[in-house]
């Protein structure tokens, strides 16, 4: 069976367990795709990926959510209709 590396780095279990933090660092910043029998089973990724990640995917959902909320319709209007609004309230305001 073929499987797809996510992972421009790979490492062998056996070579995690004798040295992890050389495997890490040999992804030189990025994930490394660790094999069982050449066979991905799972990605070491450093914890500064991991945390670019994570706000990544919050950006995602906040980004789904925003658009379910967003329902209001907009309606364009010039900047000068502005200002000429703005105007007449602050002197009916006086």
């Amino acid at each position: 069976m073929n499987n797809i590396i996510h992972s421009r780095f790979v490492a062998s279990i056996s070579k995690l367990k004798e040295n992890p933090m050389k495997v890490v660092n040999g992804g030189f910043g990025e994930a490394v795709a660790i094999l069982n029998r050449n066979t991905p089973a799972f990605y070491c990724v450093p914890a500064e990926l991991y945390e670019e990640m994570m706000v990544l995917i919050e950006d995602r959902e906040l980004i789904k959510l925003a658009e379910q909320v967003d329902t209001t319709e907009t309606v364009k209007v010039s900047i000068n209709d502005l200002r000429a609004r703005v105007g007449r309230r602050s002197s009916e305001e006086v």
